[in-house]
Parts: C-alpha cells; sequence; structure tokens
C-alpha cells in the first residue's frame, strides 16, 4: 500500500477535529499588536474560529471549494507554508528546483485542506484552552500548548510558531502537534519514503494522486 494512503494509528476523529481547529484557526485576520504575546495569538485566532465555524453551514458541511478559498485568503498569511513543506521534504528540498517547489507546496496545501475539510461537521460544543507558556523558548522556534475540550477525552493540539522581522511582524505557524505527533515528523517519514522510491517527482505525483483519488471521493 502506498505510504500516503495509510491511515495513522492515533484515532482518526481526534485527528480531524484536531486538524479542523489547527487548519482553520487563523481564518478571521484583523490589525493586531505586533508584540502580541503567543498565547493571546492562539487564544484569539482559536475563540474567533468557533465562531466562524458555527456561523457558517458550507464550512461545517465541508465545502472544499469555499474552505480553500478561506485558506488562500486568511490562513496563509499566519502560516510559514514553504518553511513547513521544506521541513516536512526533508534534505531533498533543496535539490527541487522552483517549479517543483511550487508544486510540491501547492499539492501539500490540498492535502492538507482535504485531510480536515470532513471535521467540521464535528465541531459542536468544543473549546481552546491555551496552557501557560513554557519559560526559555526563542522567538524562531517556540511551542504554545493547548487542549481542544468538548465531549470526550480532550484533544492535545500544540503550535511551533516563529516570530517574523520588520514592519507587520507577527507570529506565523510552521508546525502542529496532534496528540503528540508533530505533523511535520510525520509526513516526513511518508515523503521521505517517496523520494527515495523515485525521486521528488515521484512524491508530487503522489500527493496528486491522492488528491484526485479524494477529491473523485468527496
Amino acid at each position: 500500500m502506498n505510504t500516503l494512503t495509510q491511515f495513522s494509528n492515533l484515532n482518526r476523529r481526534h485527528w480531524l477535529t484536531a486538524l479542523a481547529f489547527a487548519g482553520l484557526s487563523s481564518l478571521p485576520v484583523f490589525a493586531v499588536a505586533a508584540d502580541e504575546a503567543p498565547e493571546a495569538f492562539i487564544q484569539r485566532i482559536t475563540t474567533e474560529t468557533l465562531n466562524i465555524i458555527k456561523s457558517d453551514k458550507a464550512l461545517r458541511t465541508g465545502d472544499v471549494a469555499k474552505i480553500m478559498l478561506l485558506v488562500d485568503s486568511k490562513l496563509m498569511p499566519h502560516v510559514n507554508f514553504r518553511r513547513m513543506t521544506a521541513l516536512a521534504t526533508g534534505p531533498a528540498w533543496r535539490k527541487a528546483t522552483p517549479e517543483q517547489q511550487k508544486r510540491l507546496q501547492d499539492e501539500f496545501k490540498i492535502l492538507l485542506v482535504r485531510t480536515y475539510s470532513g471535521a467540521l461537521n464535528q465541531i459542536t460544543d468544543q473549546v481552546v484552552v491555551v496552557k501557560p507558556l513554557r519559560a526559555g523558548q526563542e522567538d524562531k522556534n517556540l511551542v504554545v500548548n493547548t487542549e481542544v475540550r468538548g465531549k470526550g477525552d480532550p484533544i492535545q493540539l500544540d503550535y511551533r510558531l516563529e516570530k517574523t522581522p520588520g514592519q507587520g511582524s507577527g507570529w506565523m505557524i510552521f508546525d502542529l502537534n496532534v496528540l503528540g505527533v508533530w505533523l511535520i515528523e510525520n509526513y516526513r517519514n511518508q515523503f521521505t519514503k517517496e523520494i527515495n522510491a523515485g525521486g521528488i517527482d515521484a512524491l508530487i505525483a503522489s500527493l496528486a494522486a491522492r488528491n484526485k483519488s479524494n477529491a473523485k471521493a468527496s
């Protein structure tokens, strides 16, 4: 079985629910102070997420086209997706051409959007609790720990952030930890197998094939 089609041995419902919070948590983009604390940043965007999902039936029913539009316009300004894709790809990223890097980013984004889009109808009474920030962390690699609480067991959801310098600076997300598994590490293991078997083009083709299959199934 293709490694990209294998399910994680984690509880899939928990994974999807957590990714729904993580993926759409940055939908509303408002002007905020550049010195906003990382805990306040995560609390703000996750709280706003709940309000948006509950008020938008199309989002809750997994309208992929609408979700993709919102991701492009609202999520990407808060995510260093190039860094996320590069870290997931590993050393092969540096050898890839600019065109290959762009194609890989595009297919990876579609994969992530489709992964969590079907979970939005599970969002009901959940709340996100942001835990106190651990001292001594650096702005370029800082972790904010949270729990998604509602019916059932709490879901661990942590964000790895970096502080962007200069004008318009703020916090950027570049990795997620769901139930103890970091997203980048999880995908890197899968991507490495594809790259070792057929190179970067094989990975792109595999992602594209999976996305096409997911589109037909939706």
